[in-house]
């Protein structure tokens, strides 16, 4: 009978990775299962190693940044994913019915630039705007993150992704939008031209920010399942 790895030294493996800073439990998942399989193959080579043995130099492998390195790949192959799921509600503004929508807004957005005799006016009520919606989302974010650690849940890389990369962007660079806008010399520049191109960029943007903020964070469980098939069984 070739040598198993027991729930017990399992749960240590679990530690060891939580000790080695890594806080993910999709990616604690990944590691455990690496480490069980190659610690049952060190067995089979040699039975006499211990498990502790056997974990040191399987960890050994990972260099001197030991899991970092798996980590950020990990991270950047589901960041990909998310912005995926992006791009998919992104295109559905280009179809009928939204559409309709989408260009009903730009149109919206040029005439009342057209109206508006200060550009400073119209841009600081957006400043203020996002100021107050980031200042509530990080909120909401706070409590999320507080409720889950007190119940003790588990944290997976693509959760976090869902619920703060949309508000950790987009209140940066919003302001950054807008403080580009400000610095444009309407005397340098078609004003016509500036009106429409700043009226479908804003647009663009803003529907940007709502998938991130509001679509893609209302679909979480969705995402989640979709991603780890383990996600129902594990919360």
């Amino acid at each position: 009978m070739e040598p198993k790895v027991n729930q017990e030294q399992i749960d240590r493996l679990y530690r060891f990775t939580r000790e080695h800073f890594v806080e993910h439990y999709d990616l604690q998942t990944e590691l455990v299962d690496h480490l069980s399989n190659a610690i049952e193959a060190q067995w089979r080579e040699n039975p006499k190693v211990s498990f502790e043995e056997a974990l040191q130099k399987e960890f050994k492998k990972f260099g001197v940044f030991g899991f970092s390195d798996v980590v950020e790949k990990r991270q950047n192959a589901l960041n990909k994913r998310y912005y995926k799921f992006i791009w998919e509600h992104f295109k559905e503004f280009f179809k009928l019915p939204k559409i309709i929508l989408t260009l009903s807004l730009m149109g919206i957005l040029f005439q009342t630039l057209r109206v508006i005799p200060f550009k400073e006016a119209f841009v600081s009520i957006l400043v203020i705007s996002f100021i107050v919606y980031f200042m509530y989302w990080q909120f909401k974010i706070y409590r999320l993150r507080k409720k889950q650690k007190k119940e003790h849940k588990k944290r997976w890389i693509m959760d976090e992704l869902i619920h703060q990369c949309g508000a950790g962007t987009a209140f940066p660079v919003m302001l950054q939008f807008i403080v580009h806008t400000l610095r444009v010399d309407y005397n340098g520049v078609e004003q016509l031209s500036f009106q429409l191109f700043f009226s479908i960029l804003f647009v663009l943007t803003v529907i940007i920010f709502y998938i991130m903020i509001i679509v893609i964070p209302s679909k979480a469980e969705h995402y989640l399942k979709k991603t780890y098939p383990e996600y129902v069984f594990v919360e």
